[in-house]
């Protein structure tokens, strides 16, 4: 595909899934998964300021959240710390949904789910709102299976219960400041105050690892959003390099 064509399809500020293929001088090219194109990130639009160690950040075969920056006739350029906490959790969120209910179409169609898959998509952009359209009004589904599919995999979903899970975000968190280290414990400690069921894990030099289990996984992934923004804040409060990806 070329970038004319691409241009047809990607629009300026979209958010894509990407994969990164390998890091030359101060450029960073990636696939973006679902065009399956080239696409290139600078080191400025990697992270703000000095970047020591870019692998601190991306490396080959690392799967990434970018923001379209722009396409013209050199290419596509995308910007990973444009996405914002909210925009990338979102995104996260709507791909977890549209893996678990393909994983459910091929359950119950076997080998036709993915022509069955490939027709929905035809008529509808995004699975994961077509999933919760159909929650809302089931008959919808049956404009592309047979009625007693149609109803075995609404009475899945009506049936299924949200058991306990975990939502998880790793992230770094430093500061240059003489007081680094209490700073950013403090950070931590002030965004995460409210929240007595998440749990925040050391993992090497400045990274982290925060956790939060409920059987209200929406709820969960709203309050890690809230905390996620609050240590964002703060950390550019306090001149501190914060970065941050959904595990």
């Amino acid at each position: 595909m070329t970038v004319k064509d691409m241009a047809k399809e990607l629009e300026e500020s979209q958010i894509v899934l990407c994969t990164v293929d390998r890091i030359r001088g101060t450029i960073v090219f990636v696939k973006i998964e679902e065009y399956n194109v080239e696409a290139t990130i600078t080191f400025s639009e990697i992270s703000p300021g000095r970047i020591r160690n870019i692998r601190d950040y991306v490396f080959p075969g690392k799967k990434i959240v970018c923001k379209v920056l722009k396409i013209d006739p050199r290419g596509i350029h995308l910007s990973f710390r444009r996405v914002k906490q909210k925009e990338r959790q979102e995104f996260n969120e709507s791909l977890r949904k549209e893996k678990s209910f393909k994983a459910l179409l091929k359950t119950v169609l076997k080998e036709n789910a993915e022509k069955i898959i490939e027709n929905i998509k035809k008529d509808n952009e995004n699975l994961s709102d077509f999933l919760e359209e159909i929650k809302e009004d089931p008959k919808i589904l049956e404009k592309y299976l047979q009625k007693k599919d149609s109803d075995k995999i609404i009475k899945i979903l009506q049936e299924k219960k949200e058991k306990e899970t975990t939502v998880s975000e790793e992230f770094s968190l430093s500061s240059k400041n003489p007081d680094g280290i209490k700073i950013v414990k403090d950070i931590i400690k002030k965004a995460t105050k409210d929240y007595p069921d998440c749990d925040v894990s050391y993992l090497a030099a400045g990274k982290y690892l925060i956790k939060i289990k409920s059987r209200d996984p929406k709820k969960s992934d709203q309050q890690l959003t809230k905390i996620m923004e609050e240590i964002d804040n703060l950390a550019s409060a306090e001149k501190c390099s914060f970065n941050s990806e959904r595990t």
